[in-house]
């Protein structure tokens, strides 16, 4: 189903799976974040691949999934920024926090998507915990091309406005304010799983491996033979939903300590 949700000012779409039935009347809810853009992929589909995988989620564990399209992608108004981006993550935790049934949330990201979600969860309360697929510990690449970045967002269609920015100075700077290292050891406890392909040649995998130290008790996975493209190795689907009912099950568990709850099937 899709859906809409604000942020700025800006109408921004997701696409809302429901479950078919939920979990012990304890309903989660996951938040998908795509990455950036590909030239291969453009800005029109960056988020449509991750339906399959939202679909997959919700039917395996009962939850609500909300596969969300950045500002500047899609259908969504806007154009790209990184705080931009990350905004929306907040705005469309709140969004999916606010669902009749949603009891928690947790976020998905993959590449960009994935650093923001880190960042998002040491600013947001409503985030219970993440898992970041193939993320990258820093924007440092960004930081000292933001010419070449800006050239790059026009070409894969995330920035549609050619007067856009109108605070080029702004907009740079931003590049260095998200933190995601920083941000990693602000999550208070949040769980945390950095997953990361081994032969990824885009983000290496030791970025994947600073963040998880960053934070202290990360569940690190590097998955052998995977490059970038996680989302499509069957391998990442089932780390995902065995991890995302784990940490579900123990946040439930703090909450309520007395109450049993069924035995966690292998997956």
């Amino acid at each position: 189903m899709t859906s809409h949700f604000e942020s700025d000012g800006l109408q921004l779409v997701g696409r809302l799976t429901e479950p078919h039935q939920s979990n012990q009347g304890n309903t989660a809810g996951l938040l998908l974040c795509h990455g950036f853009p590909s030239i291969a992929v453009g800005d029109k589909d960056a988020a449509q691949s991750y339906y399959d995988l939202a679909d997959l989620i919700s039917d395996q564990l009962g939850w609500f999934v909300f596969a969300i399209t950045y500002r500047g992608c899609g259908e969504s108004e806007g154009n790209f920024s990184l705080r931009g981006w990350l905004n929306d993550t907040i705005n469309a935790v709140q969004y999916l926090s606010n669902i009749k049934n949603v009891d928690t949330v947790y976020a998905v990201g993959f590449g960009t998507g994935g650093a923001l979600a880190i960042n998002a969860a040491c600013l947001c309360d409503e985030l219970t915990g993440v898992a970041a697929v193939s993320p990258p510990s820093d924007f440092n690449d960004w930081v000292d091309e933001p010419d070449g970045l800006l050239s790059y967002a026009r070409k894969v269609g995330v920035i549609s406005d050619s007067n856009y920015p109108k605070e080029p100075d702004k907009w740079k700077q931003e590049l260095s304010e998200i933190q995601t290292i920083e941000s990693a050891g602000k999550m208070q406890g949040k769980p945390l799983l950095v997953l990361h392909g081994a032969d990824d040649r885009v983000v290496p995998s030791f970025d994947a491996r600073v963040i998880a130290d960053a934070h202290g008790s990360a569940d690190l996975r590097i998955i052998d033979g995977a490059t970038h493209r996680l989302r499509f190795d069957p391998r990442t689907t089932a780390v995902l939903i065995g991890w995302l009912d784990r940490a579900n099950r123990s946040f439930l568990k703090q909450l309520d300590p007395e109450k049993n709850f069924p035995r966690e099937e292998k997956l």
